[in-house]
């Protein structure tokens, strides 16, 4: 039997599934209380969440089709691509997972190559370093995988319909690609904001309180050498993504802010698989203190 095998035989056992209920009916912590709700919380509006095509009607229904990127394309195969009429620059991603995408801006580095498959990674690369022909072998590739399938499986990427969606690049007002605001809303109230930066080049992370106190906290990447300004569409942010998250008890709202317009980017119901890194370790605790993990979700 391969790995492969025993690893699938392993997650449809019962005993495994009852075993990892038991382990995790008392979380206290936030990585517990994500690894929680990824075993307990099987509510469609999570896969609704987790789909990047239906999440859209979501967005606009609650705040507005305004603060959703433009769509170039959304395919159901790779050879779906050929013949489509694309911009220049552009962003494609798998509609059934998390973390991965394909940039295509000609700000790439001139070096920078497309993977040979579709693997979860972000890739950003020129339009002359994008044939129709690879991207369709990538999307063709993501079509045949299932994500979330690490040590806690991230089940609702099983129920998201696969399909390939192409947006619009985003930019910010240097036509860089801009900052990732990530709001981690705990029963409809915003508690903390993390910002990526620099993805392609000096990747930097920060942890902020919504009045935008600074954290002593990191999750793997540096702070960023120069202390980020208050943004001055925070506010708009933080309601938008409160709004979002209403009527459950934890999501991560993502979102950017390119200066004249802020645009949705993802909900994630379970951010780094249950596995988010925490420096120093007591933060572990104070985020999960904002949650209170419902004993059923209904």
């Amino acid at each position: 039997m391969s790995p492969r095998a025993r690893v699938a035989l392993r997650e449809r056992s019962v005993l495994v599934r009852w075993w990892r209920l038991w382990r995790t009916r008392h979380p206290e912590t936030f990585r517990e209380k994500v690894r929680y709700k990824m075993l307990r919380d099987r509510r469609p509006i999570v896969v609704t969440f987790a789909d990047k095509v239906a999440v859209r009607d979501h967005v606009a229904a609650i705040v507005g089709a305004q603060y959703l990127p433009f769509v170039h394309a959304v395919v159901e195969s790779g050879g779906d691509l050929e013949g489509r009429e694309l911009p220049e620059e552009f962003v494609m991603k798998p509609s059934h997972g998390s973390g991965t995408a394909v940039i295509v801006s000609h700000r790439a580095p001139a070096e920078a190559r497309l993977p040979t498959d579709g693997n979860w990674v972000y890739r950003h690369v020129r339009p002359e370093r994008a044939p129709v022909s690879q991207l369709v072998a990538i999307a063709d590739d993501w079509m045949s995988q299932l994500y979330g399938q690490g040590p806690n499986r991230e089940w609702v990427y099983g129920r998201v319909p696969r399909r390939v969606i192409v947006e619009e690049l985003l930019t910010d007002g240097d036509g860089r690609i801009p900052d990732d605001f990530k709001f981690f809303v705990f029963h409809g109230r915003c508690r903390y904001v993390q910002v990526d930066r620099g993805r392609f080049g000096t990747r930097t992370q920060d942890f902020f309180r919504p009045d935008w106190t600074h954290l002593p906290l990191s999750g793997g990447p540096p702070w960023a050498p120069v202390p980020l300004p208050r943004p001055a569409a925070l506010d708009e942010m933080i309601s938008i993504a409160e709004k979002l998250a209403a009527g459950t008890d934890f999501v991560r709202v993502d979102l950017y802010d390119l200066g004249e317009r802020v645009v949705f980017g993802e909900l994630t119901s379970f951010p780094a698989g249950g596995d988010s890194p925490f420096d120093p370790e007591e933060f572990n605790a104070e985020f999960g203190s904002w949650w209170t993990v419902p004993r059923r979700y209904r």
